[in-house]
């Protein structure tokens, strides 16, 4: 690992208090430290595959931290303890992605993992976030067709137009309006800060240490802005920018530049002579892919192909969202590439991935949108979308006009209630985020600004790969090394740091 010079940082303004106030003149998060919750009842969970011991419990919160006596939701939380009490030093958070995933899930995944690489020195806790997994839902109430996931991310029609995105945004925030209440409003990124807070109250813990993986390191900084003397080691992996006026926005156009960063990496792999056995080489030459898909997911604009889900045909649209999600991970590539090669062959009928075959459950969907739609108004109007989506398909064809697209969020019924947090370089120098340079999702020039807003605080190991999400998952030794090493002894590169891959 080599460094370089630090990321140009700025210095910003300090964060401005704003929360409605209470009798006293509280914040919400005051009056969560005055009322923390009961101790919890756990159990043992663990699961085939998952690590040993691993435990769950239910934690309530309230639906509004503003009004701690009333009505409360239960999340789902975990633990991992530590295999060797004599080394243990603390707990570690691990915050998910998403918004959407399950903290509870990625425990189950990563824990034993995890308590290898710091040999026994944390217990290792996650909780799912209001409306995930285990924790109270909240619902929408949306058709099945609004629920299809090409239908929820506003990919334009084969013209281009944003008609049919217009309507369908419409509906769907009309309906979460209509049936989605206090729980759905309560679903932002603010609350999630201090559900964890309530967690690390219940621990018995005057500090947490956290991993956060992609939406869960805007958690985790936002975290470290209300709370920074509750943060012990602070990992960041996959970050965005954290822009307080474009949260949620600004992340989704950043997917076109992210897809643009990662493409040559999946066409390399494509063009390998190595694929020819498993017939999944799409063309001799790596320069030869893009126009191949891009060529075939106009053909299928025109002409969809009837796949082997009865209803549901492989469109131009459901490729280009298979690409999408192909692009977070290296082992995603052979599927993408036998849809590609099955859309080109007039005898079979496509398999489409999992994710194209139904719409996924309301809640799933209700949270997906909830948090983004809750945690800031979004800019703009049906003309300036109109406008920012052509001429993002001409510059960025790989994803079609999707990331500037309008959404619910431009009709959303309730304004946020709270204004976003803006990150700052206030507060302990305790922060190591991790960044692939060809990150699909949240590109390495997102996530530069989320390491100018920390500063000093901060530290960054860029690591020169592809796929979303480093640390244990598609970065390299060198990163990973890098990423162990301050977990267990809280030491940082002096400078930003650089792994080849």
């Amino acid at each position: 690992m080599r460094t370089y010079g630090k990321s140009a940082a700025f210095v910003a303004l300090s964060v401005t208090a704003v929360a409605t106030v209470l009798t006293g003149a509280t914040t919400p998060q005051a009056v969560a430290s005055a009322n923390p919750a009961p101790a919890l009842d756990w159990r043992p969970c663990a699961t085939a595959g998952g690590p040993a011991g691993q435990e769950c419990a239910e934690l309530p919160v309230p639906v509004d931290y503003r009004d701690p006596g009333g009505p409360q939701l239960s999340l789902a939380v975990t633990r991992v303890r530590s295999d060797r009490p004599a080394a243990r030093r603390g707990t570690l958070i691990v915050i998910p992605g998403g918004p959407g995933s399950s903290g509870v899930q990625r425990v189950a995944e990563k824990g034993e993992r995890l308590r290898q690489e710091t040999g026994g020195q944390y217990d290792i806790v996650g909780l799912d976030p209001r409306g995930v997994g285990g924790s109270t839902k909240a619902s929408c109430g949306l058709d099945p067709e609004d629920r299809e996931l090409v239908n929820m991310r506003s990919w334009p029609a084969a013209d281009g137009s944003i008609t049919e995105n217009v309507s369908r945004s419409r509906r769907i925030a009309e309906a979460c309006a209509r049936n989605g209440g206090a729980v759905l409003r309560s679903l932002t990124s603010a609350n999630e800060a201090r559900d964890i807070d309530r967690f690390r109250q219940v621990l018995g813990e005057e500090k947490l240490s956290a991993w956060g993986s992609s939406y869960g390191t805007y958690v985790g900084a936002l975290y470290a802005q209300k709370y920074p003397q509750h943060t012990d080691r602070w990992v960041l992996d996959s970050s965005g920018d954290p822009d307080p006026s474009r949260i949620g926005q600004g992340w989704m156009a950043n997917m076109a530049v992210g897809a643009e960063d990662r493409f040559p990496d999946f066409a390399r792999w494509a063009s390998d002579p190595a694929r020819e056995e498993a017939g999944l080489r799409l063309a001799q030459r790596a320069g030869d892919v893009r126009p191949l898909v891009l060529e075939l997911a106009a053909r299928l604009d025109r002409e969809p192909r009837e796949s082997t889900t009865a209803g549901v045909p492989l469109t131009g649209n459901r490729l280009r969202l298979a690409l999408q999600t192909a692009l977070y991970d290296d082992d995603a590539f052979a599927e993408f590439a036998g849809l590609v090669r099955a859309a080109l062959d007039t005898s079979v009928k496509p398999v489409l991935p999992g994710m194209l075959r139904g719409p996924v459950p309301d809640a799933d969907a209700a949270v997906a949108m909830g948090v983004v739609c809750n945690d800031v108004r979004w800019q703009g109007t049906v003309s300036s979308f109109r406008r920012a989506v052509a001429a993002d398909r001409v510059e960025h064809p790989l994803t079609a006009g999707l990331p500037v697209n309008i959404t619910p969020c431009s009709f959303w019924k309730d304004g946020p209630a709270e204004q976003p947090t803006r990150i700052t370089d206030q507060g302990p120098s305790n922060v190591l985020m991790i960044q692939g340079l060809r990150d699909p999702a949240t590109p390495y020039s997102g996530a530069l600004k989320m390491r100018a807003a920390f500063g000093d605080r901060a530290r960054m190991v860029a690591v020169d790969h592809g796929g979303h999400g480093m640390y244990l998952g598609n970065g390299n030794a060198c990163g990973d090394r890098a990423v162990t090493t301050f977990l267990n002894t809280g030491a940082r590169p002096e400078q930003d740091a650089y792994c080849a891959d």
